[in-house]
């Protein structure tokens, strides 16, 4: 039992780290894009940042466990995150569709953060707890601010709508 229980926890946290390898390819085109919400881009720049060390603590975790993160998850997560930032790029309302989806991929990363956290305790690898929580304060962090603001920039998109100015991003 012990052995499947670390096979699972093992495997959630290479699912763990291809997710935020996904994260990553979301976030930085939007980054690139975005001109009219500042806001949003110093939050998105933020959270980059913040994915970057949540994917080193998944990496020393894993190290710990004498495992290292699956490079074909990464590159198919981060592939189908390439597109949907691309799919979100053609449309007229792109910082919306891009707030609603980024507002769900948080939600996503927590659920599975939780998970994690009960397989690491489920299993006892009480080592793994601090960075796991770490990791999902920050999603819930950047879920919070998401729905905080989602009001703002939909009034905003709005505004520039209606003023006939670029409301895309």
């Amino acid at each position: 039992m012990a052995e499947d229980r670390r096979s699972l926890f093992v495997t959630g946290l290479k699912n763990a780290h291809a997710m935020e390898n996904q994260a990553l390819s979301i976030i930085k085109p939007q980054i690139s894009r975005i001109e009219n919400y500042p806001q949003v881009a110093r939050r998105l720049e933020e959270h980059y940042r913040e994915t970057e060390v949540q994917m080193k603590r998944l990496e020393d975790i894993l190290a710990s466990l004498d495992e290292d993160n699956s490079t074909l998850k990464d590159w198919m997560l981060s592939a189908t995150g390439s597109m949907a930032a691309m799919g979100h790029s053609m449309a007229d309302d792109e910082i919306l569709k891009n707030s609603f989806a980024n507002f769900a991929f948080e939600h996503f990363e927590i659920a599975a953060y939780n998970a994690l956290l009960v397989m690491a305790e489920m299993g006892g690898f009480e080592a793994s707890i601090a960075a796991l929580r770490h990791n999902l304060s920050e999603e819930e962090g950047m879920a919070g601010w998401l729905s905080d603001n989602l009001r703002e920039v939909t009034a905003e998109f709005v505004a520039r709508r209606e003023a006939g100015e670029t409301a895309k991003v």
